[in-house]
Protein backbone atom coordinates (compact mmCIF):
# COMPACT_ATOMS: atom_id res chain seq x y z
CA UNK A 1 0.00 0.00 0.00
CA UNK A 2 1.38 3.42 -0.99
CA UNK A 3 1.73 6.14 1.60
CA UNK A 4 -0.66 9.05 1.03
CA UNK A 5 0.74 12.14 -0.65
CA UNK A 6 1.00 15.03 1.81
CA UNK A 7 -1.55 17.76 1.19
CA UNK A 8 1.05 20.50 1.70
CA UNK A 9 4.67 20.50 0.59
CA UNK A 10 7.45 23.05 0.77
CA UNK A 11 9.09 24.17 -2.45
CA UNK A 12 10.17 27.16 -4.50
CA UNK A 13 8.33 29.14 -7.15
CA UNK A 14 10.51 30.64 -9.89
CA UNK A 15 9.55 33.20 -12.52
CA UNK A 16 11.20 35.07 -15.36
CA UNK A 17 9.65 38.42 -16.26
CA UNK A 18 10.57 40.71 -19.12
CA UNK A 19 9.75 44.38 -19.42
CA UNK A 20 10.31 46.45 -22.53
CA UNK A 21 10.46 50.21 -22.26
CA UNK A 22 6.93 51.60 -22.38
CA UNK A 23 5.26 48.17 -22.07
CA UNK A 24 3.78 46.23 -19.20
CA UNK A 25 5.83 43.39 -17.67
CA UNK A 26 5.28 39.98 -19.27
CA UNK A 27 5.73 36.59 -17.63
CA UNK A 28 8.14 34.69 -19.87
CA UNK A 29 8.46 31.46 -17.88
CA UNK A 30 7.75 29.91 -14.49
CA UNK A 31 8.52 26.65 -12.72
CA UNK A 32 8.02 25.02 -9.36
CA UNK A 33 11.00 23.20 -7.88
CA UNK A 34 11.76 21.26 -4.72
CA UNK A 35 15.06 22.76 -3.51
CA UNK A 36 17.00 26.03 -3.47
CA UNK A 37 19.65 24.38 -5.67
CA UNK A 38 17.00 23.54 -8.28
CA UNK A 39 15.72 27.13 -8.25
CA UNK A 40 19.18 28.59 -8.72
CA UNK A 41 20.01 26.01 -11.40
CA UNK A 42 16.94 27.11 -13.39
CA UNK A 43 18.02 30.75 -13.25
CA UNK A 44 21.66 29.90 -14.04
CA UNK A 45 20.76 27.89 -17.14
CA UNK A 46 18.61 30.67 -18.57
CA UNK A 47 21.15 33.36 -17.71
CA UNK A 48 24.07 31.42 -19.22
CA UNK A 49 22.01 30.96 -22.37
CA UNK A 50 21.49 34.68 -22.95
CA UNK A 51 24.81 36.03 -21.61
CA UNK A 52 26.55 36.05 -25.03
CA UNK A 53 23.84 38.38 -26.37
CA UNK A 54 24.21 40.95 -23.56
CA UNK A 55 26.35 44.06 -23.84
CA UNK A 56 29.77 44.00 -22.20
CA UNK A 57 28.73 45.46 -18.83
CA UNK A 58 25.61 43.29 -18.47
CA UNK A 59 27.57 40.20 -19.55
CA UNK A 60 30.28 40.97 -16.97
CA UNK A 61 27.65 41.36 -14.23
CA UNK A 62 25.93 38.14 -15.31
CA UNK A 63 29.17 36.14 -15.15
CA UNK A 64 29.93 37.61 -11.72
CA UNK A 65 26.53 36.41 -10.49
CA UNK A 66 26.99 33.03 -12.18
CA UNK A 67 30.35 32.45 -10.49
CA UNK A 68 29.83 33.85 -6.98
CA UNK A 69 26.61 35.88 -6.69
CA UNK A 70 24.42 32.84 -6.99
CA UNK A 71 25.88 31.59 -3.70
CA UNK A 72 24.23 34.52 -1.88
CA UNK A 73 20.97 33.77 -3.68
CA UNK A 74 21.11 30.15 -2.55
CA UNK A 75 21.69 31.26 1.05
CA UNK A 76 18.68 33.59 0.86
CA UNK A 77 16.44 30.75 -0.33
CA UNK A 78 17.79 28.43 2.37
CA UNK A 79 16.87 31.13 4.92
CA UNK A 80 13.29 31.17 3.51
CA UNK A 81 13.81 34.53 1.80
CA UNK A 82 13.23 35.33 -1.88
CA UNK A 83 16.03 36.12 -4.31
CA UNK A 84 16.11 38.09 -7.55
CA UNK A 85 18.53 38.58 -10.42
CA UNK A 86 17.94 41.37 -12.94
CA UNK A 87 19.75 42.21 -16.16
CA UNK A 88 19.17 44.65 -19.00
CA UNK A 89 19.51 44.26 -22.75
CA UNK A 90 18.83 47.27 -24.98
CA UNK A 91 15.28 48.34 -24.04
CA UNK A 92 14.43 45.11 -22.20
CA UNK A 93 14.77 44.28 -18.53
CA UNK A 94 14.84 40.59 -17.62
CA UNK A 95 14.21 39.57 -14.03
CA UNK A 96 14.35 36.12 -12.48
CA UNK A 97 12.82 35.54 -9.07
CA UNK A 98 12.70 32.54 -6.77
CA UNK A 99 10.80 32.40 -3.52
CA UNK A 100 9.93 29.80 -0.91
CA UNK A 101 6.30 28.68 -1.03
CA UNK A 102 4.00 26.02 0.31
CA UNK A 103 2.29 24.05 -2.44
CA UNK A 104 -1.17 22.58 -2.04
CA UNK A 105 -1.50 19.21 -3.78
CA UNK A 106 -4.43 19.64 -6.16
CA UNK A 107 -3.86 17.00 -8.81
CA UNK A 108 -1.78 13.96 -9.54
CA UNK A 109 1.15 15.18 -11.69
CA UNK A 110 3.08 12.06 -12.61
CA UNK A 111 1.29 11.46 -15.93
CA UNK A 112 3.12 12.40 -19.13
CA UNK A 113 0.21 14.63 -20.12
CA UNK A 114 -2.73 15.92 -18.15
CA UNK A 115 -6.02 14.33 -19.14
CA UNK A 116 -7.30 17.61 -20.56
CA UNK A 117 -4.41 17.75 -23.07
CA UNK A 118 -6.18 15.19 -25.25
CA UNK A 119 -9.08 17.57 -25.72
CA UNK A 120 -6.79 20.04 -27.46
CA UNK A 121 -4.69 17.58 -29.48
CA UNK A 122 -5.14 17.69 -33.24
CA UNK A 123 -7.26 14.80 -34.40
CA UNK A 124 -6.04 12.53 -37.16
CA UNK A 125 -8.71 11.86 -39.75
CA UNK A 126 -9.10 8.29 -40.81
CA UNK A 127 -11.24 7.65 -43.83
Amino acid sequence: MNAPTPLLRRGYWCECWTTRTGEAPALLASIDVATPADAIRWIRIALRTITPALDRAASHDAWAWLTTGQLDATQLLQADKPCTYTTHHATTTIEWTARPVTFLALAHRTADQPACANAFSPRVRTE
